[in-house]
């Protein structure tokens, strides 16, 4: 039960620092659009399979998957994908504060997703933590004046980001007892490379690659993904999918601030009231 306990608390403390990782995501996306978003997408996910691969280097793991497995994690990879693909698309169409905000519903999809397919739904009064949460979120991204049918685009890619960030989640919690935590993500990521590399050749644009738009993909690769997403696996180990997931919900609080620091996107009265009722939200599903 110690044990137990103190695993759930390494999981929580993951977690946490996980989210900070995630908050630099849009601002590196938004300095890096200089280039498509599957050139974007295929190259930040190439950068976290090296990055991972380094840290195997560096414990001395050896990478080993099953021939017989492969199938399972393209399938994965197509996942992880298609969550990255929406997620960096939508930053083209709409907000930083409407695309995370939409993003982070997936408390919902995990939720389901997790009761359904691991067999591990979250007790009946914690339900209203999760509501809340995504409540707060709603309020987060809406009341928004100039609204028009380019945000709604960025808004539905928002939403397919969040349903496969759904059953991305279940998929790395679905592994922790087959997989090192390394080698689950290297083989994840690179396989999300290879799904992402045929779209990102056919909309290859060299004149894109400024040193600006190189630097910050090295840096979305390395910090939001390659050690961002890693933890948030390694969270997924710890903790009941729907936990983690909220606890993530937070690359909204950070990712407004950030872009209101960086790039002058000021959050409105509606913005920071949905991060306080979000935050309320997540603390009742921690209890």
């Amino acid at each position: 039960m110690i044990h137990q306990r103190q695993d759930a608390r390494l999981g929580l403390l993951y977690a946490v620092i996980a989210v900070l990782f995630f908050s630099t995501s849009p601002i590196f996306i938004r300095w890096a659009q200089t280039i498509s978003s599957y050139e974007i997408a295929f190259w930040r996910l190439t950068t976290a399979a090296l990055t991972v691969a380094g840290m195997m280097l560096i414990t001395g793991e050896r990478w080993y998957v099953p021939r017989a497995e492969w199938r399972k994690f393209l399938l994965f990879g197509l996942i992880t994908a298609l969550h990255f693909l929406f997620y960096i698309a939508s930053l083209a169409f709409t907000t930083i504060a409407h695309s995370l905000a939409i993003v982070y519903t997936a408390p919902i999809f995990v939720t389901l997703f997790s009761a359904v397919f691991l067999k591990e739904p979250i007790p009946r009064r914690k339900w209203g933590g999760v509501l809340i949460t995504v409540l707060g979120i709603g309020i987060l991204a809406g009341f928004q004046p100039d609204f028009n049918q380019r945000m709604l685009i960025g808004d539905l890619l928002a939403l397919g980001s969040a349903i496969t960030f759904g059953f991305y989640s279940i998929a790395g919690r679905s592994q922790r007892h087959q997989y090192s935590l390394f080698t689950y993500a290297m083989t994840t990521y690179g396989a999300a490379a290879l799904w992402a590399l045929p779209a990102a050749a056919l909309t290859w644009t060299p004149g894109g690659y400024t040193p600006k738009t190189v630097l910050s993909i090295l840096g979305m690769g390395v910090i939001p993904l390659g050690l961002g997403h890693t933890l948030y696996n390694a969270a997924l180990r710890r903790l009941h999918a729907s936990y983690v997931n909220i606890i993530a919900t937070q690359e909204v609080t950070g990712g407004v601030i950030l872009g209101a620091l960086l790039l002058g996107e000021i959050p409105g009265i509606n913005e920071i009231i949905g991060i306080l009722v979000a935050l309320m939200g997540i603390f009742l599903v921690m209890l």
